[in-house]
């Protein structure tokens, strides 16, 4: 007994001892969350689960411009803005399938303004497991989240004019341009229904400034810079603010205007208009009045039957129609136009490719004496055998050529060829020393030796030079700089013949062509038009037999005799005015008079004369009888293999050709 009540006074002075530390220890660890819950920097808050805050930190309090007393009881929702809350986040939390989770959200601050935080929310829970309070810790982000907007703006607006940049319009491009899931409420910014995905509209005018580049260059960048800005502001206000269309600054003097759910190619014109009278009124500039057009391009069509970037592509091209077709204007969209832009693209791409694969062959056209009848030389005219277009002509690519400078390697390799192919007809034929012609590029003389390519052509073929004539036309020989007369001096000194082409279309600077190292004058096809038609009639003909009996047909000559015998009964008019057939022999009385004062000209200079597009006897006959040299046209041969001039030197003349 003694035993027993002495091992019971003994125990209860250690339970208690127990049960002090553990109180002590208690009090020591709320100590510390409490210091630290106090003092940290960073909000903490302690929320019932009826949404209710506990406790709250200075720094919560402070983060919000509000006591820590008076937010005790307060609910959540007051502060934070419940819209974007997680739910599925929060019930993984209380189930247990998540320890916490993070989100940014918007703070409401005493004084209005908006705090951004990151919040992160922990579950705390009682012994038997169940929720007990939420934790939430909020950090201040609301620097950060300037930088990042600051950033964004500046990652999507032109620093320059503050207008959106490329990448902002291709976002909104490609937005709108998206094939919706909804109606967006069937109200566009304007208020008008939206069509439905597969009717909705998207409409772009792309614009730049004309002679932007001048001013840059005359008054300096710092004026450049200083006009785009104020076309900006003008734009910006002109259209933006009043019908919201996004406007941006696609780079250097180039602008965007895009016109999202557009109703019709209509609406973007009269847009591209008043682009045009937004721009019309002069801009003062740092003590400059500048005027300043633009060229507008304008794309609008259905937003499934494009994309993106095609519509801008698109856009770009029209852009650069406008400035062809003379600048200050808009120009709308043309398919036909588009895909003929689109061949001359691949074309020009495919030039060199081409030439190295021998896709192209030369066809030779006889140039035959008018008064022998005798074949004197061929020109030599490429012809590209396309494998999907077929064989094109050369003013299908040569001009694409020269844009690219695809024609020094081909005039080269056309050259080449060609001497190699007068060779041939000179072993086989000595007697007749058949010379070839050759069309010559002002750009193979400017980006390349021509001299030494003609030389080595000459050498490699063993041509002699004066069975080579080349051909360049009269405005490239007389265009500015002296290198191309000196090119074509020293060609006419190694013996070969120079030829001007298309005489009568450029300078025809008359004085200048007897300083010139120029052997041949080959005339514009122009002035041979009038030689196509009939002779004047004789004395005793009727003017139904004169047209009968030349290249016309019957039927309208005696159409053109009843009119005029018919037109006596109706002579009332106030002025007599010449009938057709008058103004017709006018013509061809003007263009015989043209053509032999120019073979007169060129004979007493020293020259022979070419004519080309002969097509009658008729025709060659009278050009005979001016005095021209040389004629070649489908009357006497059209362009074909090198054989066909073969053949018509072995019959020592060429048959008419009767179309």
């Amino acid at each position: 007994m003694a035993d027993s009540a002495h091992s019971e006074s003994g125990g209860a002075p250690g339970r208690e001892d127990g049960d002090d530390r553990l109180l002590a220890a208690l009090r020591a660890s709320e100590s510390r969350f409490r210091a630290a819950f106090c003092d940290a920097v960073i909000g903490m808050a302690l929320i019932d689960p009826e949404d209710r805050i506990i406790e709250v930190n200075p720094a919560f309090a402070a983060l919000i411009g509000r006591g820590v007393g008076e937010l005790v009881r307060t609910h959540l929702h007051e502060i934070i803005d419940p819209e974007g809350m997680p739910p599925r986040l929060f019930t993984a939390l209380v189930h247990g399938q998540r320890e916490r989770f993070r989100v940014e959200k918007p703070l409401k601050h005493r004084e209005g303004h908006t705090v951004w935080s990151k919040v992160t929310v922990s579950l705390i829970r009682d012994p038997a497991g169940q929720p007990l309070y939420t934790l939430a810790l909020v950090e201040d982000m609301t620097e950060q989240r300037r930088l990042g907007d600051r950033l964004e703006y500046q990652a999507l607006h032109d620093p320059l004019t503050r207008l959106p940049n490329r990448t902002f319009f291709f976002e909104r491009l490609d937005a709108a341009c998206l094939p919706g899931t909804e109606d967006r409420g069937n109200r566009g910014g304007s208020g008008r229904p939206v069509a439905v995905a597969e009717e909705r509209r998207v409409g772009v005018c792309y614009l730049d400034l004309d002679g932007f580049a001048a001013i840059n260059e005359t008054l300096g960048h710092h004026i450049g810079d200083e006009l785009l800005i104020a076309v900006a502001t003008r734009l910006r206000r002109g259209l933006s603010e009043r019908d919201a269309h996004l406007v941006a600054r696609m780079g250097g003097d180039e602008f965007a205007v895009l016109v999202t759910d557009s109703v019709g190619s209509e609406q973007l014109t009269a847009l591209a208009g008043r682009i045009l009278e937004v721009l019309e009124r002069p801009f003062d500039v740092a003590g400059h009045r500048l005027v300043v057009t633009a060229s507008i391009g304008v794309v609008e069509r259905s937003v499934h039957e494009t994309t993106p970037t095609d519509l801008v592509k698109d856009a770009d091209s029209t852009l650069y129609w406008s400035k062809a077709d003379g600048r200050a204007r808009w120009t709308l969209y043309d398919p036909d136009r588009g895909a003929h832009q689109l061949t001359r693209q691949l074309l020009a791409t495919a030039l060199r490719p081409a030439l190295e694969r021998g896709e192209f062959t030369i066809e030779y056209q006889p140039l035959v004496g008018l008064a022998d009848g005798a074949v004197h030389g061929a020109e030599a005219l490429v012809r590209w055998r396309h494998p999907r277009y077929g064989t094109l002509s050369p003013d299908r690519f040569i001009p694409l050529a020269e844009e690219s400078g695809a024609i020094v390697p081909l005039g080269k390799w056309v050259l080449e060829e060609s001497c190699r192919q007068a060779r041939q007809w000179l072993t086989e034929f000595p007697d007749t020393e058949t010379f070839v012609s050759v069309n010559l590029a002002a750009r193979q003389i400017w980006d390349s030796d021509v001299v030494a390519d003609v030389a080595r052509a000459l050498d490699s073929a063993g041509l002699p030079a004066r069975l080579l004539q080349l051909e360049i036309t009269e405005s490239a020989l007389l265009g500015p700089g002296g290198r191309p007369l000196q090119a074509l001096q020293a060609l006419a000194d190694m013996g070969v013949r120079i030829a001007i082409d298309d005489f009568g279309t450029g300078y025809s600077n008359l004085a200048y062509l007897s300083r010139l190292p120029v052997h041949v004058l080959k005339l514009d096809g122009t002035f041979i038009e009038g030689f196509r038609d009939p002779a004047p009639p004789t004395a005793g003909h009727s003017a139904a037999a004169a047209v009968g009996g030349g290249g016309g047909g019957g039927a309208s000559g005696a159409s053109s005799a009843t009119s005029s015998a018919a037109s006596p009964a109706t002579s009332s008019a106030p002025a007599e005015r010449p009938a057709l057939p008058e103004l017709h022999s006018r013509r061809r009385d003007a263009d015989e008079q043209i053509v032999g004062a120019m073979v007169q000209l060129a004979h007493t200079l020293g020259l022979t004369v070419t004519a080309e597009g002969i097509e009658s006897a008729a025709q060659a006959e009278r050009l005979r009888l001016t005095g021209c040299d040389t004629a070649q046209g489908w009357y006497f041969a059209r362009p074909g293999e090198a054989e066909l001039v073969a053949a018509i030197l072995r019959k020592g003349r060429p048959a008419p050709s009767h179309r």
